[in-house]
């Protein structure tokens, strides 16, 4: 069943305006996809199966963009930084994130200004990740 959001664009969030969670699901699911094949960003992924971590970035993205709490109701605090930390992200695993962040975002077909909006937190937050020099 497809839920109707509610309201003006105003009184919207991001999430809803953008087409909910199944949006954020086909974003993240494309760029796992990358992810798989990259064979840079790969190894940063330790579990045989990358469907965890897929579905972790899900619930991260939306209730970040004003979805459910899943993900806080599950794990917590996000505490980006810390739950990165083991993995070295230099300039080249930014650049590989958002690569592949960027096919994802693409295919959506969302409004420019939702796409730049997307973009811009998506680019602040592989910015944000960096830990190591190159």
């Amino acid at each position: 069943m497809t839920e109707i959001p509610r309201g003006t664009l105003e009184e919207q969030t991001f999430y809803e305006q953008i087409g909910g969670e199944e949006t954020f699901r086909r974003l993240v699911h494309r760029f796992y996809q990358g992810v798989a094949e990259d064979p840079l960003l790969r190894p940063m992924y330790p579990e045989e199966d990358l469907g965890p971590a897929e579905e972790r970035l899900t619930l991260f993205l939306i209730q970040y963009w004003g979805g459910p709490r899943t993900y806080s109701d599950n794990r917590g605090h996000p505490r980006l930084r810390m739950r990165h930390a083991p993995f070295t992200v230099d300039r080249a695993a930014h650049d590989a994130w958002l690569r592949h962040m960027r096919t994802a975002v693409d295919e959506l077909g969302l409004s420019e200004a939702h796409q730049r909006q997307l973009w811009d937190y998506l680019s602040y937050a592989a910015a944000s990740m960096v830990n190591a020099a190159d």
